[in-house]
């Protein structure tokens, strides 16, 4: 019984002469450490480039939602037959209607005439010109996999918000993450309308070069709805706000590429 004391003071002498050093050369480290870090806040930060894309810009698009195919529909049903597309074709119509071509003619084109009548045709050969070019946008966004439909900008400022309704004119959303791209669909598409129209119910003097002309008035027709989509109401657009792209990263083209 008496080597048990024996044997544990032992044991705690050897444990004691063992930690000394390992407390002597950790509180040999530490002091190193300290000395260290009081030496590194001493140095001023060495400056970094500045990254490609702020970080924004990144949480935007990992944060994009590729619309379903519900979604799709009821963005074409309302850029269709929406408030936009008849207002559109109202406003095309008067303006049709008073146009001169000539001293003895007026009306766009003036085999129509003039009246309410008149008037009528005009403004529903508009709004099929904004048919076939909405319903050409979306089919063949869904062949060439590109989302087309108009996304609010998150930015602020008049100009950076217009900048992006113009820009969206031309170009669409594509891939998981959504970064922009030229598209195809989105420019033919105001071309197929009015080629539509000056082949199949426009007088037959008309040809596909006057169908190109109207092309471009159409083209500068979508900016414009653009421009209302963006400052006056998305219509059901708007529920998808929060996926938006900022102006910056959609006009530089900062999204990665398929």
């Amino acid at each position: 019984m008496r080597k048990r004391p024996a044997v544990l003071s032992f044991l705690a002498v050897t444990l004691f002469a063992i930690g000394q050093p390992m407390a002597q050369a950790q509180s040999a480290n530490g002091a190193g450490t300290s000395t260290q870090s009081q030496t590194q806040s001493n140095t001023p930060p060495a400056q970094t480039a500045p990254p490609a894309a702020s970080s924004s810009s990144v949480q935007v698009i990992s944060t994009y939602h590729r619309p379903s195919a519900r979604e799709k529909f009821r963005s074409y049903a309302f850029d269709s037959f929406g408030p936009y597309a008849f207002a559109g074709s109202a406003v095309a119509g008067a303006v049709m209607q008073a146009e001169s071509p000539s001293k003895l003619q007026s009306g766009s084109p003036p085999d129509w005439g003039q009246g309410w009548d008149s008037y009528g045709v005009r403004v529903a050969s508009n709004f099929g010109i904004n048919l076939i070019t909405q319903s050409s946008r979306y089919t063949m966004g869904t062949i060439f996999r590109e989302d087309t439909i108009y996304y609010r900008c998150e930015c602020s400022g008049f100009t950076h918000r217009l900048e992006h309704a113009l820009i969206s004119t031309v170009t669409a959303r594509k891939g998981e993450d959504g970064h922009r791209v030229f598209s195809f669909p989105a420019l033919s598409a105001p071309y197929a309308g009015t080629e539509a129209a000056a082949l199949l119910w426009y007088p037959n003097r008309f040809d596909a070069m006057d169908g190109f002309r109207m092309g471009n008035y159409n083209l500068a027709l979508q900016a414009a709805y653009n421009v209302a989509l963006e400052f006056v109401w998305g219509g059901p657009h708007t529920f998808l706000g929060r996926h938006h792209v900022p102006i910056v990263s959609s006009a530089a083209g900062m999204g990665p590429k398929n």
